[in-house]
């Protein structure tokens, strides 16, 4: 993430919607990547930049106070750009769920800074998802009795990405975690997970490459992840797979990669921006984007431990985990290669 700064000067934050010192609303522009200070047009509902450019706060702002996205001039669409790909969003009567809703889409929106950083379409048809991404953010009988749903699974579906909204509230999510056994589960980390479903078809066209590492996205889905939850992850997973759940089938070793690329991408962009590392090219080769990743890494859980927290990332980046993310980063490559 990059560093934003207020008008007045005072350092702001990607979640800010107001600046601590000026007191001027602020807003998050997607298309420019920055954040913009504010003062209000009148009463027609629009807001100014210093510069004159005008702007209308994102809907879910003015109703629910949950965004901080910014609508350009002649959008007609009340919403910004990453608060439009909700289909379905929590039910709000329920009070602990508008606290879970904010924290779900800070989430989101960081997901969706990252893939606009790396030019990929979020509205535009992808492998015959007619809406483009869209997300549904549901409950089950566990946060609310009256919905008719027992259990509500993660996961992602024909260019949805379903989130449990439960995965918002601490302590459920943290209990899950312990009971899968899983080393990290975040907001954060189910959303670049998913999306990395999403873009599967997109970024992999030729299945030749992706095999020679992955294995065959062809082979039975719903019998491998059966056979993982039966059995587990397969032996010696930690040599060649991220993670354990990686090993379940080639398309979830795939998401898991893409998760982990834009994990690193935003933690090094980040570090560098606040001067704890030296700063990025524009064209940084994988292969140096993976060294200073391992040094960063390391220096990050060791803070952590220094705090008496866990591992802030619990993984290791083998070789074979690392011809991997060369793989995503190449498919990417690609695809931003190409003229539009």
């Amino acid at each position: 993430m990059k560093r934003f700064q207020c008008h007045c000067g005072q350092e702001v934050f990607f979640e800010n919607r107001r600046c601590q010192r000026c007191g001027r609303h602020l807003g998050y522009d997607p298309q420019r990547g920055t954040m913009v200070a504010l003062a209000q047009r009148g009463g027609d509902g629009w807001w100014c930049e210093e510069n004159g450019v005008a702007y209308r706060l994102c809907g879910n702002r003015l109703n629910y106070g949950v965004c901080n996205g910014l609508v350009e001039v002649g959008d007609s669409n009340p919403l910004c750009v990453a608060c439009r790909l909700n289909r379905t969003i929590p039910n709000i009567s329920i009070p602990q769920n508008l606290e879970r809703w904010g924290r779900i889409e800070q989430a989101k929106r960081r997901l969706i800074y990252g893939l606009l950083e790396l030019g990929l379409p979020l509205e535009a048809p992808v492998a015959g998802y007619p809406r483009g991404l869209s997300f549904d953010f549901l409950e089950d009988q566990r946060s609310n009795p009256a919905v008719p749903q027992e259990f509500v699974t993660t996961g992602h579906f024909k260019g949805v990405i379903t989130l449990n909204v439960l995965e918002a509230d601490d302590v459920q999510r943290v209990w899950q975690r312990e009971l899968s056994s899983e080393r990290y589960r975040t907001v954060l980390g189910h959303f670049r997970h998913e999306s990395g479903h999403y873009y599967f078809e997109l970024l992999v066209p030729d299945r030749q490459g992706f095999m020679a590492l992955f294995g065959d996205p062809g082979q039975p889905y719903g019998q491998a992840l059966q056979r993982y939850y039966n059995q587990g992850a397969l032996a010696g997973w930690e040599n060649d797979y991220i993670s354990a759940y990686a090993s379940a089938h080639p398309i979830e070793d795939w998401a898991e990669c893409f998760a982990h690329y834009l994990h690193m991408l935003d933690t090094l962009e980040t570090a560098a921006a606040r001067g704890i590392i030296v700063p990025l090219s524009d064209v940084e080769p994988i292969d140096r984007l993976l060294q200073r990743w391992d040094t960063l890494a390391v220096s990050v859980n060791e803070l952590n431990r220094s705090l008496g927290l866990q591992d802030a990332y619990p993984f290791v980046v083998t070789p074979a985990v690392a011809d991997k993310l060369r793989f995503v980063d190449a498919a990417i490559g690609r695809y931003e290669a190409v003229p539009t």
